[in-house]
């Protein structure tokens, strides 16, 4: 397989992963009352103190980490703050596995249209 293809199978793969989290956690507060622009404080009021706080990486700006349980079956969560401590993203993953995907969007391509990468 090409790697082209690779990338269109993880991330199809992704969004299925997080559209069943999506719907099995959607009464967690953080997911159902955490939204873009609001502050770290509104965060914690709505789901506590996080289980970790990191400095972003890639951009500027900080990462909550949190873990949210339900039936026994515990799922990583972040939530992500721009360098104006404002929530820019939320997603079903660790915030070093996000800063890990940013830091892969942002290596420069190394091919032509053949996907070989070199």
């Amino acid at each position: 397989m090409n790697t082209p293809l690779h990338a269109l199978l993880f991330a199809f793969a992704t969004l299925a992963a997080c559209s069943s989290s999506s719907a099995q956690y959607h009464d967690q507060p953080q997911v159902a009352k955490v939204d873009t622009g609001m502050s770290k404080d509104q965060v914690m009021q709505i789901g506590g103190k996080p289980d970790a706080e990191s400095d972003r990486t890639v951009v500027p700006g900080t990462c909550f980490d949190y873990t949210l349980t339900k039936a026994g079956k515990r799922q990583p969560y972040s939530v992500s703050f721009d360098g104006n401590d404002k929530v820019d993203k939320t997603a079903f993953m660790t915030c070093a596995e996000w800063s890990n995907a940013q830091h892969k969007a942002r290596l420069p391509s190394m091919g032509g249209s053949s996907g070989s990468g070199y």
